[in-house]
């Protein structure tokens, strides 16, 4: 098991509406499944608030009806275990595609971690076997998006999961 910390640092959220392709570079992340065989446990998301002025955030993680496509790129996505040798087939982590953002679900919403962006927190870590999973490459399981349902705040954070 190779456990990584996909990073998203100063990000100026736009409210995004379920089942709309997210737009690149106003929400946190997207974390999809690199196959059809890899499952991926979430364990821990942190967001960390650092917008100027007070602006309240409903933040969703949820599962995806329609993935992203193509590459997706900006974040950091970094072995935990120096020592760890990363698996043939990992995960992606962004908040740009190549070509077209996922689209959160309207029914599957895994989290919901409201903060204040002007300092506040949310994080949510789970207990061991209770960790979110998703699993394969096909729509709602395949891949979740961490965005802002409202508020328009500027965040930065991090989300831990492992690949099994």
């Amino acid at each position: 098991m190779a456990r990584y910390s996909a990073t998203f640092s100063s990000v100026t959220l736009a409210a995004l509406a379920d089942t709309v392709a997210a737009t690149n570079a106003t929400y946190p992340g997207s974390l999809r499944n690199g196959g059809a065989t890899v499952q991926t446990k979430i364990n821990e998301v942190y967001i960390g608030g650092e917008s100027g002025a007070s602006n309240p955030c409903t933040m969703i993680l949820a599962r995806a009806s329609t993935l992203s496509v193509g590459a997706l790129s900006v974040g950091n996505n970094a072995l935990m275990d120096f020592n760890s040798t990363a698996p043939g087939t990992t995960a992606s982590w962004g908040n740009t595609a190549a070509t077209s953002g996922a689209q959160r679900s309207s029914t599957l919403y895994l989290l919901q971690l409201s903060l204040n962006a002007y300092g506040g927190i949310a994080r949510w870590q789970a207990r061991y076997g209770e960790e979110i999973t998703t699993f394969g490459n096909t729509a709602t399981g395949g891949e979740v998006l961490l965005s802002s349902k409202t508020g328009t705040g500027q965040v930065s954070g991090h989300m831990i999961y492992e690949l099994v």
